[in-house]
């Protein structure tokens, strides 16, 4: 039987300001059920595809990207916000609403031979996952797709990775932002 992963996403308004509506996916990690179920839904849709490594955005891309990466039998890459990874790194910069961030995974990672999945918890306006798939990209491997346990398809995100040739899985959507 299959459970309503929606209905273990609390949605707390007005955070992280009024006027927004908050989906909260601490409270299906919580549910031992539901968060087992989304992960393993994630790595069903991407079984037998040939795909060699996980990445993971941070933070919350860790918590399903582990999980799907095991799930997978696949190795699990962490894409960290700059200056958060030892070692040999390579970035990609992305555009905020106020300025510019980057993202870094180790540049001797991943190569040309590699299929990599895309995991994160939430795909609003897509400007991190659009970064992460140009990271990913920029070391020659292929991108198999991404997936997303929330779509908030108002906000364009999905389509925008779309427009990239990028296949996008989502679990649950919710309307708004």
């Amino acid at each position: 039987m299959s459970l309503d992963l929606k209905s273990l996403v609390r949605t707390i308004p007005d955070y992280p300001k009024k006027g927004i509506l908050f989906r909260d996916i601490t409270t299906l990690i919580e549910h031992p059920g539901g968060f087992k179920e989304s992960v393993e839904r994630i790595a069903a849709a991407h079984r037998g595809q040939g795909i060699t490594h996980v990445a993971g955005i941070e933070a919350r891309g860790f918590i399903f990207g582990a999980g799907v990466a095991i799930a997978l039998s696949v190795g699990f890459i962490p894409i960290r916000k700059k200056g958060k990874l030892p070692g040999e790194t390579i970035g990609q910069n992305y555009a905020l609403e106020y300025g510019v961030d980057t993202i870094e995974i180790h540049a001797d990672v991943i190569g040309a031979h590699d299929k990599v999945l895309l995991v994160d918890d939430l795909i609003a306006t897509g400007g991190t996952a659009i970064a992460a798939v140009g990271l990913l990209r920029r070391t020659g491997a292929t991108v198999a797709g991404a997936a997303f346990v929330i779509d908030l398809p108002d906000l364009g995100g999905a389509d925008r990775l779309r427009a990239e040739q990028v296949t996008v899985q989502s679990l649950i959507e919710f309307d708004g932002h």
